[in-house]
C-alpha cells in the first residue's frame, strides 16, 4: 500500500490530530491502567507525557513534567491518581515483569 503525497503541513496537521485522539482516548479509558499499558505496548500515559516534554525541550520550550502529564491526563497527575489509579494485582505485576524481562 502506498502512502499518499501530501506536503509536511498537511502530514504534521494529521499527526497532531491523531495525538490529540490518542489522548483524548486514553483520557476516557480511565479504566486501563499504566501497568496494563506498559505490558501490552510498552508505554504507558507517562511515557506520551515524558515524549511531548522532552520534544518541548527540543524546541527550546520550558515544559517541566507535571505540566506534560496534565496535558496527557486532562488534569493534574496526582488527581488523575487518586480519582483512577488503583494498586496493580499481583497478576498485573508478574505479566508486567514477565514483559519487561523479554527486553
Amino acid at each position: 500500500m502506498t502512502k499518499p503525497d501530501m506536503d509536511d503541513q498537511t502530514r504534521t496537521e494529521l499527526e497532531a490530530a491523531a495525538f490529540r485522539r490518542l489522548v483524548a482516548h486514553l483520557r476516557e479509558r480511565t479504566d486501563v491502567q499504566n501497568i496494563d499499558l506498559m505490558t501490552l505496548a510498552g508505554f504507558c500515559r507517562n511515557c506520551l507525557s515524558r515524549w511531548y516534554r522532552e520534544e518541548a525541550e527540543a524546541r527550546d520550550l520550558p515544559l517541566s513534567d507535571p505540566e506534560a502529564r496534565e496535558i496527557v491526563y486532562g488534569m493534574p497527575y496526582k488527581e488523575w491518581q487518586a480519582r483512577h489509579q488503583v494498586e496493580a494485582t499481583s497478576e498485573q505485576k508478574a505479566a508486567f515483569a514477565k514483559a519487561n524481562s523479554a527486553h
